[in-house]
């Protein structure tokens, strides 16, 4: 392409049809699911589908919700400016799998437990529990927030698709089939949704690598162009991609998100099997992968196909966000349907990730307050009360999608709010399961000081962004343009008021602003990690340790420790009566060691 344009780029009939039928779908397996499931009312069966689902559709499920439209849109976009060393999440994807079925997983599933956060008020107090709870709560709506409104403001910028239709159409049938269908409906639309992700991908794929040359073209014009150069071992952490940002970052990040995420978790106990449920997050982990490859791959033909003549310093597009919108348009805008096809991908993940948003906060809210507070709710009751939770999130997710216009570029946006209160919520179930010696002031007190000190770094880079020399975007060309750029040399945007705020910061910038608050985006999940585990072993060293004993055993054998929450239950059950406070005796029986308010299995092999 030589010739800027600077109009919209219309979407015709057919494919505002094709966007149509992934509503019209999505609605119809909520409907379908009501009708099924309509004689089975109880809020486990709505909330964690009856905990019958296989791994198969859940995987998918998990894949879909997570790669949203940040990934179908952000990533290539990243790629396209930085580079495609966006490929080592794939490293961090696969620590964080690993991790999440074989430490985390064991322990939420063997449970029993619906809301993961429920395991803090058994280890720790309610205190700790509703405080978790709230902090997911806010953290989800402000993610959903982005996940809806930045595919929408890309679209509408490039192709004039009607931004506030296309995010109430979002939240409407997103709340629509997840209060008639519950998780079931859910992980089955999402399973749809992740497959036309998949045909929208590869349809840019092929077209794009065509229209670019072919696939030698586009490896040589990005080697050309600087963006294969992968793998940066820079140990810097100010800078904002390395393979060190990415791969161990990444992991803190993303594990925030699946580990200990009630989202994840729920759809892993809905699962009949704990193998079932390991299964899922292996076979995501492939889904994972593909969708990955895809996207920086699309990044590389984008940039091959703009490498003489960038439109985002051209002005024909306003923010980086709608490179790929745009991009789309060009090379497949005289295929009628198919653009309406990568508008539906993009949807696709939007809806499955809001979908499971709403599905999850009605989840931890229903049970970590309502059932709480009315403890003789009969089924009916509590499955009507779950349905209307959905409706009152998926209206809230909706409404949040206007403040997510202030949030900047949506992949450091999103994965921004995740690792500023994935990280601390990580350390805080990491104090309760890895280490057994954590007292209740160590949690609360490690929660704190990780929240405050993630946000402040956060927070912080909002306010005080990060020197180039940091962030390194690679250079983009218009050589090959036939326009006249404005005075300044670039394209003109609006002028809005975080601008004028960030303008007048940096006039007054210090020395934070260039050390503490330009650390990579990526590092804010291990801050807030590092921070709750160790103030929360300090206060713990500080106080005294938790009652919970250990056992001694001979130095042949070896000594496994399994969570047992269930087994807590069981033995509350049997007093006839809830405890409340500390059991001051060990109770020590063949297997079995009780102290305090928690409870481990010892196993001798």
């Amino acid at each position: 392409m030589t010739t800027p344009r600077n109009f919209f780029l219309s979407l015709m009939v057919g494919d505002y049809a094709v966007f149509a039928a992934l509503f019209v779908v999505s609605s119809g397996i909520g409907v379908f699911f009501a009708i099924k499931e309509r004689k089975k009312a109880s809020s486990k069966e709505f909330l964690v589908g009856g905990r019958q689902m296989s791994c198969g559709p859940v995987a998918l499920s998990l894949t879909a919700s997570f790669m949203s439209a940040v990934t179908v849109i952000g990533a290539p976009s990243d790629v396209y400016r930085y580079g495609a060393s966006y490929v080592i999440f794939g490293v961090a994807y696969t620590f964080v799998v690993f991790l999440t079925a074989e430490l985390f997983l064991p322990v939420f599933y063997r449970s029993g437990i619906t809301s993961t956060y429920e395991y803090l008020e058994l280890r720790f107090c309610k205190l700790v529990r509703v405080a978790a709870t709230l902090i997911y709560i806010i953290q989800t709506i402000l993610y959903t927030g982005v996940v809806v409104y930045a595919p929408a403001l890309a679209l509408n910028q490039v192709t004039g698709f009607d931004l506030w239709g296309s995010i109430f159409a979002t939240g409407i049938v997103c709340t629509f089939y997840c209060t008639l269908g519950g998780l079931k409906a859910v992980v089955w639309t999402d399973a749809f949704q992740m497959v036309v992700m998949v045909v929208g991908f590869l349809t840019v794929l092929i077209q794009g690598a065509s229209r670019a040359g072919g696939i030698e073209s586009v490896w040589s014009t990005a080697h050309t162009g600087g963006r294969m150069d992968v793998f940066d071992f820079d140990v810097n952490p100010l800078r904002r991609h390395t393979f060190w940002t990415l791969s161990v970052g990444g992991t803190f990040t993303w594990l925030g998100i699946y580990g200990v995420n009630q989202s994840t978790i729920q759809r892993c106990i809905s699962c009949k099997t704990e193998g079932h449920a390991r299964w899922a997050l292996y076979l995501n982990l492939l889904g994972l992968w593909i969708i990955l490859f895809c996207a920086v791959v699309s990044g590389l033909i984008m940039y091959t196909f703009y490498s003489r003549c960038d439109p985002w310093s051209a002005g024909s597009v306003s923010a980086p966000d709608q490179l790929m919108p745009y991009f789309v348009m060009e090379i497949l805008g005289a295929f009628p349907g198919l653009p309406g096809l990568f508008v539906a991908c993009a949807f696709s993940g939007t809806l499955s990730t809001v979908a499971a948003s709403i599905n999850a906060l009605a989840t931890v809210t229903y049970e970590d307050f309502v059932s709480q507070c009315y403890r003789d709710l009969s089924n009916r009751a509590a499955n009507w009360i779950s349905k209307a939770l959905c409706v009152v999130f998926g209206v809230a997710c909706t409404t949040m999608a206007v403040a997510a216009s202030y949030m900047g570029g949506i992949v450091q946006a999103a994965l921004s709010i995740h690792g500023m209160c994935g990280g601390p919520m990580l350390g805080l179930f990491s104090l309760g399961i890895l280490f057994p010696v954590t007292n209740l002031k160590g949690a609360v007190g490690g929660l704190i000081v990780g929240i405050t000190l993630s946000f402040w770094v956060g927070v912080g880079a909002f306010i005080y962004p990060a020197p180039s020399n940091n962030t390194r975007p690679l250079e983009l060309s218009t050589a090959g343009c036939n326009f006249n750029l404005t005075a300044d040399g670039s394209n003109q945007t609006s002028v809005s008021v975080i601008i004028i705020l960030r303008c007048l910061c940096l006039v007054f910038r210090y020395w934070l602003a260039d050390s503490w608050y330009s650390m990579s985006y990526l590092y804010y999940s291990a801050v807030g990690f590092i921070g709750t585990v160790a103030a929360g072993l300090l206060i713990t060293l500080l106080t005294g340790e938790s009652n919970i004993s250990l056992a001694h055993t001979d130095s042949n054998k070896t000594l496994r420790v399994i969570d047992c929450l269930t087994l807590k239950r069981t033995l509350v059950s049997l007093k006839g009566q809830c405890i409340q406070q500390k059991l001051m005796r060990t109770v020590i029986s063949n297997k079995v060691i009780l102290k305090g308010s928690y409870i481990h299995l010892f196993i001798h092999k």
